[in-house]
């Protein structure tokens, strides 16, 4: 009984999260206009997408600061996650932690104004390059948060061992360490691109005239209310991101299944 009731209780919580984007995927096959009434199958809206200029450059944009944040955020993060794991006064390691988890607690309208700020402080014109930074400023606490968890795991007298047998230090993280975090380096690249595309708030203060993401191009095109094309560009997205998430998570799911096999006496 608890069994079902455990399942039950999962389903719905399922339904509330997902029924409004498999709404908006049907809907976006829909051959009318209404967001209400279906009007028969159709792929009308995505040729329509295509040939948006407006939405094919913003995509554009946003592929090419999500990845770059993504990048650089990941290796600054996990740079910054092995400095805060090597630190050995565990009062000092806290309290760093503490500043790192700070820009994901503070509010997002904060920090963008406060990146506006800056910027015009030290006089640098919005664009391409204040919103890259940007990006970059609020993915790289997400990839620390991500790297940390893999380097607790790691047995600490890996490295020594690999000195001791000839490496030097670089080789020994080239070779040992850095694969064994590789798991919590690439889901923080992922969590970084993800928030990179999906940011609104601090895009919106810290771009200039001509720079646009998806995110401030679909707000300024529901102000004058919702294109169907949206629901295309809603269900390509999300069908892109659900693809990246089963390919990162295919080989943890054939390990666990692989362990549960071994678990299961014969």
């Amino acid at each position: 009984m608890m069994r079902f009731l455990k399942r039950s209780y999962m389903s719905l919580i399922m339904l509330f999260l997902y029924a409004p984007i498999v709404l908006l995927i049907v809907f976006s096959f829909n051959a009318g206009r209404s967001r209400g009434l279906w009007g028969g199958f159709s792929l009308h809206w995505y040729a329509e997408l295509l040939r948006d200029r407006q939405i094919l450059t913003a995509l554009r944009n946003t592929l090419i600061i999500g990845l770059s944040a993504a990048a650089i955020s990941t290796v600054i993060g996990g740079l910054g996650a092995i400095g805060l794991f090597q630190l050995r006064r565990k009062g000092m390691r806290q309290a760093m932690l503490s500043l790192v988890n700070l820009p994901m607690l503070n509010s997002e309208i904060v920090t963008g104004v406060s990146l506006l700020m800056l910027y015009a402080a030290l006089r640098m014109e919005l664009g391409f390059i204040t919103l890259l930074l940007s990006h970059v400023a609020f993915c790289i606490p997400y990839v620390v948060l991500s790297v940390l968890p893999k380097l607790r795991q790691l047995d600490p007298h890996l490295a020594e061992a690999a000195q001791d047998l000839g490496a030097t230090p670089l080789k020994a993280f080239w070779r040992v360490i850095l694969p064994d975090i590789m798991p919590g380096v690439f889901s923080g690249f992922l969590l970084a691109l993800t928030l990179s595309i999906d940011d609104f708030v601090i895009s919106f203060f810290t771009t200039g005239m001509g720079v646009s993401n998806l995110s401030i191009t679909i707000y300024t095109m529901a102000r004058r209310g919702i294109s169907p094309k949206l629901n295309a560009l809603s269900a390509v997205i999300f069908m892109v991101v659900l693809t990246l998430l089963i390919i990162v998570n295919l080989p943890n799911f054939r390990q666990q299944n692989k362990k549960t096999r071994k678990e299961i006496p014969a």
